[in-house]
């Protein structure tokens, strides 16, 4: 019975102790990398916006988060690198205009008042499903 104190306290403070230092580890990682960042790269703040690095100050830095469109953030709202991946890029240039075309050839755009349906051939459906 006499032990059964102590037993319940350390119970509690392991854990407590063990949360404490891996909050330790992923902020030095956090800080680690918003003293990294270099101009041009891309960055995810802590509200999931995302941006370009233009310009690094002491305490802040300046995201372009749309063409010409620049803010100044503060280092510590830098999330994480953005990297993308060279598979994703070719993707984009997979698309062919022709998909879109209907029956008499003409592709659909937005403003031409068509119903747009999207419809894959066999061929996209297996790339997307392999994809995945």
């Amino acid at each position: 019975m006499e032990l059964l104190f102590p037993l319940l306290i350390l119970a509690l403070l392991v854990p407590m102790f063990l949360g404490i230092r891996r909050q330790k580890k992923e902020m030095a990682k956090t800080a680690e990398l918003q003293d990294s960042l270099s101009v041009g790269d891309r960055v995810m703040t802590t509200a999931g916006l995302y941006g370009t690095v233009e310009a690094l100050g002491e305490s802040t830095v300046d995201l372009e988060i749309a063409p010409g469109v620049v803010s100044t953030w503060s280092r510590m709202v830098i999330r994480e690198l953005v990297t993308e991946d060279a598979d994703d890029l070719d993707d984009d240039d997979d698309v062919d205009e022709s998909d879109n075309a209907d029956v008499n050839g003409h592709a659909d755009t937005p403003g031409d008042g068509a119903a747009t349906t999207l419809e894959e051939t066999p061929e996209q459906t297996q790339r997307r499903l392999d994809k995945e």
